[in-house]
């Protein structure tokens, strides 16, 4: 159950920023509580208590300063037209901050592997995160962002921009090629989640 010592009044506006609900607390001693995902945050006069299965959901916003993420991403489509699914992975230097996963329905693989990203980015963003450095294993995803290579199909082209957009939303970003098994928890992260559906 994670600690932060930090002003509340800071903190709730920080939640309330990143759209975060705040309530008010249920008790005297409590100043106020938020929800996000399966996280609780409860503030006292100069903490924040965060409980709940993953409070990942809100640490990542209360910090001071997020700072730098390194951001994993990987789709994965049985079939390329098939059942798709995606994951992703955060990590901070002080271990995985974040990941999930999820299918997405029928799809091709570059289409799996730009929600991956999309959804990944994403999530940093909501994190909080100042800079990240993006790593997948798709070669022709990462080339396309990076402008190194053309788009010709509308659909990816509209991803493309979309990724762009959130890339632009962070002070400072890199996005890179890396080996399969650099980017094995994020591609295993997809395939649990193609297995569990």
């Amino acid at each position: 159950m994670p600690t932060i010592d930090c002003d509340p009044a800071t903190a709730r506006r920080r939640l309330e920023d990143a759209g975060v609900d705040v309530a008010a607390g249920n008790t005297e001693h409590e100043r106020w509580r938020a929800e996000r995902g399966d996280a609780v945050a409860v503030a006292y006069d100069d903490s924040v208590v965060v409980q709940g299965a993953r409070p990942t959901d809100l640490t990542a916003l209360l910090a001071e300063s997020s700072g730098r993420a390194h951001v994993y991403f990987d789709g994965a489509s049985r079939g390329n037209p098939g059942p798709g699914a995606v994951g992703w992975v955060i990590v901070t230097g002080d271990g995985i901050a974040d990941e999930g996963s999820e299918t997405i329905g029928r799809t091709t693989n570059n289409r799996a592997e730009y929600e991956a990203l999309i959804r990944a980015l994403s999530v940093a963003r909501d994190h909080g995160f100042d800079e990240v450095d993006v790593r997948g294993d798709s070669e022709l995803i990462v080339k396309q962002v990076r402008g190194e290579w053309n788009t010709n199909d509308p659909d990816l082209r509209e991803r493309r921009v979309r990724v762009r957009e959130l890339l632009d939303s962070f002070d400072r970003w890199s996005l890179e090629h890396v080996p399969r098994e650099i980017n094995d928890r994020a591609d295993g992260l997809a395939n649990e989640a193609l297995d569990d559906d």
